[in-house]
């Protein structure tokens, strides 16, 4: 092989892996789910099919015209994401070994071998990232062990979980040294991570939450974490693409019960679980004294008796995620009063219902929420809002075309200017709302002059549901 065909193969091989690795890594390092649940499909053929199908065919002279066209696009391509490659270790090993097996097919002058490199790299670091994982994973829970009298607590639902983590940890911060776990680390990657890199050594209290794309995922959680504290939240139909049933998203809900040290767990209703020796459903007799834009009141009955709450945070839904807070903190031994007391300084959720005002408009942030039952609250607490409202959406994602319907038919009811962003959704949006409504940004990152040129004082901006725009 001379070096001309040499370069082209191998930074056609580089080119495509980068896509690869790219989209994995959007996706959890889930092949699969890269092929069969990717919400844009039609970049697999534009990035990868179409060049690798012309790089077979095509000799390198007349190929590397192609080539030049194909990287340019991609780096055309990469600017307009929000949501570009990290380069971790795991990428940076799996480009390594790439490069060290396609210097190999200089050797061999065959197309075959310089795209074979690219399918035994994916399996050769696929295999060393789960070994690596099995030791990170044994001494993270060899740390977990050696820290004395350490109370875990486990948190799992459909949505909300982010929200019960941060309030919960809110409440006990004062009484425990509390730790909890950042952002929305929820996968057994992120908290092995976690534990062996940011856990303090010195902590009372760990607060961790439990998601799933596929049945087993919270056992493996369960299993490694061991909490002797759980709390299942509300259960709906998120990402009801992978779990295919609302029944197979309750049974892998509620692996977190599989636990052998579980001295107490408090679930929704929604689990169809009942009161049992270390189960207790909440809540129980919920009512919703007050919810607007200056915060919520609920009650609930705890110990047959009701209790009154008040929280400087929107929407009423968030009582449930409360009402489990509550129970819990009393099961550690903090009494009601301190409770409440914690609740009145209650810091609002970035990202979710977060009310921020800027430039004499209302903004409230809830780019974080993405299912039905939150969106519809949300909206509803808008409907109040005297003034010009405004929404930016992609609409549900990892739902049913069902939700989107309702989901557009009550922002046609309630807001006067819609900015739909993304093609997920768009044709469910666009029959449904009222055309002299909408806009649709193509460009996410075109927003800020959208919003400067089209939204005045005194409106209500509502940001809702933020999609990465590869989905």
């Amino acid at each position: 092989m001379n070096y001309f065909n040499f370069a082209i193969n191998f930074l056609t091989i580089l080119a495509l892996s980068w896509y690869l690795i790219l989209n994995l890594q959007w996706y959890n390092y889930k092949l699969k789910r890269v092929i069969l649940n990717h919400h844009k499909r039609s970049w697999h053929i534009l990035y990868f099919v179409l060049p690798l199908v012309l790089w077979i065919n095509l000799e390198e002279k007349y190929f590397s015209i192609a080539l030049i066209v194909y990287i340019i696009a991609l780096f055309l391509w990469n600017k307009k994401l929000d949501k570009t490659l990290v380069y971790t270790k795991r990428v940076n090993r799996f480009f390594i070994i790439l490069t060290f097996l396609l210097i190999f097919t200089y050797f061999t002058d065959s197309k075959f071998y310089a795209l074979a490199s690219l399918f035994i790299t994916l399996i050769a670091s696929n295999l060393t990232e789960k070994l690596l994982f099995l030791k990170y994973k044994k001494d993270a829970r060899r740390k977990l062990d050696n820290i004395k009298n350490l109370k875990i607590v486990a948190i799992t639902a459909s949505f909300g979980k982010t929200s019960i983590k941060n309030f919960l940890y809110h409440i006990l911060k004062n009484s425990f040294n509390t730790y909890k776990t950042p952002r929305s680390v929820n996968t057994i990657a992120g908290l092995v991570l976690d534990v062996n890199k940011d856990l303090p050594k010195n902590i009372d209290i760990y607060i961790a939450e439990a998601g799933a794309r596929v049945k087993g995922d919270i056992k493996t959680i369960a299993n490694f974490l061991d909490p002797q504290y759980v709390i299942i939240g509300s259960i709906g139909e998120q990402h009801i693409e992978y779990f295919k049933s609302l029944e197979n998203i309750k049974n892998t809900k509620k692996e977190l019960l599989l636990s052998k040290r579980v001295k107490k767990a408090f679930v929704h209703q929604s689990t169809d679980l009942k009161d049992t020796n270390g189960i207790e459903v909440f809540p129980k007799d919920l009512k919703i004294l007050k919810s607007d834009l200056d915060g919520l009141s609920f009650s609930f009955l705890i110990n047959d008796k009701e209790e009154e709450f008040f929280a400087p945070i929107l929407g009423s839904f968030n009582a449930i995620n409360l009402s489990a807070v509550i129970l819990l903190a009393l099961e550690l031994g903090l009494t009601l009063e301190e409770i409440r007391k914690s609740l009145k300084t209650l810091p609002q959720v970035e990202h979710r219902l977060q009310k921020i005002e800027a430039g004499g408009k209302l903004i409230i942030d809830d780019s974080f929420n993405g299912n039905f039952e939150g969106m519809m609250e949300a909206f509803n607490m808008c409907k109040n809002y005297n003034g010009r409202r405004v929404i930016i959406t992609p609409g549900l994602v990892e739902s049913n075309d069902e939700s989107n319907i309702k989901i557009a038919k009550k922002i046609d009811e309630v807001f006067d200017f819609v900015i739909i962003t993304g093609e997920l959704n768009l044709e469910i949006l666009e029959k449904n709302i009222s055309k002299d409504k909408v806009f649709v940004l193509k460009d996410k990152s075109k927003m800020q002059d959208i919003l400067a040129s089209s939204t005045k004082s005194g409106d209500l901006i509502l940001f809702a549901n933020d999609a990465p725009n590869f989905i």
